[in-house]
């Protein structure tokens, strides 16, 4: 009988959302005001890395040990308003922050600029826009980047870090003209 009287408190024990600890590192990323003064569409990546030779942002690579990296999509971002990335969100190759080893790493944000492109049928998408680079989205023109950061990242802990997108990367200087191009 007192099992039964404590059944619907247990219940609802079970769907109240976990304690924030339990959803590890959060990642916060906004735009600088100064940078860009109207809202920005596009997809916000975060990657960590132990290394800080190169920027993380050109440490990604296709093998399996590459730095990893996670990403969501923002739309009409304000200047300002945070993209969240935390233990929900998917990364690769490890697919949550609270996958990442309790350590000290460096950090470094990026906001892939999307355009806006009206299709012929009446559909809108938005998409990166190549700038010379290849679709090379670590490289791209025109994005938004932080700068990196060293961190301390414990995946039982509900840090947030905070990085701000203060700078864009240059246009691509392209090769001259030759009697071959």
């Amino acid at each position: 009988m007192r099992f039964a009287t404590l059944a619907p408190f247990i219940a609802l024990a079970l769907t109240l959302p976990r304690h924030a600890a339990s959803q590890g590192p959060r990642v916060e990323i906004t735009v600088a005001a100064g940078l860009r003064g109207t809202p920005v569409t596009g997809r916000m990546y975060v990657f960590v890395t132990r290394h800080d030779d190169v920027e993380p942002r050109l440490q990604v690579r296709h093998e399996s040990d590459c730095t990893p990296l996670f990403g969501v999509d923002v739309t009409q971002l304000a200047p300002g308003a945070p993209g969240v990335i935390d233990g929900t969100t998917l990364g690769y190759p490890v697919s949550s922050l609270k996958e990442i080893p309790t350590g000290d790493y460096y950090v470094q944000g990026l906001l892939n600029v999307y355009s806006e492109f009206h299709r012929a049928d009446g559909h809108t998408l938005w998409l990166h826009d190549d700038q010379w680079e290849g679709q090379q989205f670590n490289k791209a023109p025109g994005n938004l980047v932080s700068a990196v950061r060293k961190v301390h990242l414990d995946p039982t802990r509900s840090d947030t870090i905070r990085l701000e997108l203060a700078r864009v990367l240059p246009p691509i200087e392209l090769p001259p003209d030759t009697k071959w191009v």
